[in-house]
């Protein structure tokens, strides 16, 4: 692969199969015949796959079309979606702004039309936030809910594969040919809690969108909220040095991921104890709040997605996953919908729900969007 410095999305465009829906997926899922390089040069003579990963199989005989593989933010280890290697997808709808990561190209590929849908990876939000970047749904359904077999890394306590679309209907169509199954549409939406935990003026936007569709939220805390990041930053390092330590020999990884890998390395037993406590005390706030309203509501990003100048140092950004990442170490499905824009830039509403309850963020979704005003 020749280094690519602007991309559509793409880092490698071919068909397979037929159907009615198109669809994209992040290098870092297997297509039998093609190499899984997850925008890293030291992965670019890696052997093709014998066979597709599990969900790419499943959509291929649930009459979905496959159009090519998407680039991603570097061994799907950050959050701007910048990778000077196998490209840097421009934003279609914000493209001042930094497409998002780690799944960049999916991203951007559904937001310029170019699929119906499209396939990543949320690890720490790496679905909502180039959601939320570029304009669109992204939903991390609930952890083990979508086989990642097939999927790198191979072993990972908080990777889930995630959608993106534009669309609540055709979202609907992708998870339900993916065997999740989502109920008839909402005639009212169900009761829910609001997170007051990014700006003033983003959560100020999020509460005057909610109160126009005639939704009154409880408002509430996540006490851990804060520890549930910092335990899924320790848990992501530890992991993805299992992983991925092994390429720093090849002196092809990019000098920040590399550095960010050998950071996994001084991870203590402890630590990790320490944020496998955090999981277990976190996932039972949620579910306490989860058993009063059935669904969840806070920003995606606590604050406004950058642009690429101000994302040029990618440890600057690492706190924009603050409000996504806790729902990785829980498990719990998330989704995310674009609700306005403050000063050229998106803002976007997370919705949380109960593990087994995907399908009510899908529903959720289609009623706010059916009633949103233009």
């Amino acid at each position: 692969m020749k280094p690519v410095y602007e991309s559509n999305g793409y880092v490698e465009q071919f068909v397979l199969g037929k159907g009615d829906l198109r669809f994209a997926v992040k290098d870092t899922l297997d297509i039998a015949g093609h190499q899984t390089r997850a925008g890293c040069p030291a992965l670019e003579h890696n052997p093709v796959a014998p066979q597709h990963a599990s969900v790419v199989a499943a959509l291929l005989a649930q009459n979905c079309q496959l159009t090519g593989k998407t680039t991603l933010h570097e061994l799907a280890f950050g959050v701007t979606g910048i990778n000077p290697w196998s490209g840097t997808p421009v934003n279609p709808r914000y493209p001042a702004l930094i497409p998002g990561g780690s799944s960049s190209g999916s991203a951007a590929v559904v937001a310029s039309g170019e699929v119906d849908f499209s396939l990543g990876t949320d690890t720490g939000g790496s679905v909502r936030m180039p959601a939320a970047c570029c304009g669109i749904l992204g939903f991390k359904p609930g952890y083990g809910v979508l086989s990642r077999h097939g999927v790198m890394p191979a072993q990972s306590s908080l990777d889930c594969v995630g959608v993106f679309a534009s669309d609540a209907a055709v979202l609907r169509q992708a998870m339900t040919r993916l065997g999740v199954p989502v109920g008839e549409p909402l005639n009212a939406l169900p009761a829910m809690s609001f997170i007051p935990a990014a700006s003033a003026e983003i959560d100020a936007i999020l509460l005057r969108f909610l109160e126009q569709q005639g939704i009154a939220p409880q408002k509430a805390e996540l006490p851990n909220l804060d520890d549930a990041h910092r335990a899924g930053l320790t848990l992501i390092s530890h992991e993805n040095w299992q992983a991925f330590s092994p390429l720093l020999a090849s002196n092809k990884v990019s000098p920040d991921v590399a550095s960010r890998i050998r950071a996994g390395a001084d991870v203590s037993a402890n630590a990790l104890d320490s944020a496998e406590q955090i999981r277990t005390e976190f996932t039972a706030q949620v579910d306490a709040l989860l058993a009063k309203t059935p669904l969840l509501a806070l920003a995606t990003l606590p604050e406004l997605p950058p642009t690429l100048e101000e994302a040029a140092d990618p440890l600057s950004v690492v706190n924009l996953t603050r409000l996504v990442r806790p729902f990785n170490l829980s498990g719990h499905p998330a989704i995310t919908l674009t609700v306005g824009d403050l000063h050229g830039r998106p803002v976007s509403l997370q919705l949380v729900a109960a593990k087994g309850q995907d399908g009510l963020l899908v529903q959720a979704v289609e009623w706010l969007t059916g009633r949103r005003q233009p």
